[in-house]
């Protein structure tokens, strides 16, 4: 993990956590970033988008699982030993939500000033590039910065008493005995 001290701080460097997906690495700004678990199976939610994997209780918090290589049409993998899950705070029009998304793995912390970050190309209108805040070069690799309340923020997701409801729900149906 690379070592960031105040005074890189103090002078507009803003901190990124990296991980991994399908060989590319993201970053997403390490102020949103509540914490990292391992991978855990999810209540399923029905009728939910197939990029929701479902939702984890945290703590006594509803938590919606999004897996993003489902977000960004990558080919799904089977999760390993490395897949996690990174739980962010995002900001949805006046209120936060907790959101957990699925990696591959978590690579770094690196820090980086605001005018190393460039711009994305645009390819055109068929690419959505409103939640990526840019690219920015770390140590010789190029590492996607993501906007994480653009890209969840418009998520399709039930609102908390939805989900304690659904939930509710799902925990007082029968289980069906598989014979």
């Amino acid at each position: 993990m690379a070592d960031i001290s105040i005074e890189q701080a103090e002078h507009g460097n803003q901190q990124f956590l990296s991980f991994i997906m399908a060989n590319e690495e993201y970053g997403v700004d390490i102020l949103s970033v509540q914490e990292i678990r391992g991978w855990e199976a999810t209540t399923v939610l029905p009728n939910a988008p197939d990029y929701v994997k479902g939702v984890i209780n945290l703590r006594g918090t509803i938590v919606p699982i999004i897996d993003l290589r489902q977000k960004f049409g990558i080919k799904t993998l089977e999760y390993g030993a490395t897949t996690v899950v990174i739980v962010v705070k995002v900001t949805m029009e006046d209120s936060q939500k907790i959101i957990g998304i699925v990696v591959d793995a978590v690579s770094d912390v690196f820090s980086i000033e605001e005018e190393e970050i460039r711009r994305a190309p645009d390819f055109g209108h068929e690419t959505d590039l409103r939640f990526i805040k840019g690219l920015a070069n770390v140590q010789d690799k190029m590492v996607i910065l993501l906007e994480i309340n653009k890209l969840l923020g418009s998520a399709v997701l039930p609102d908390p008493d939805t989900l304690s409801r659904i939930i509710g729900n799902i925990e007082q149906q029968p289980q069906a005995v598989n014979a």
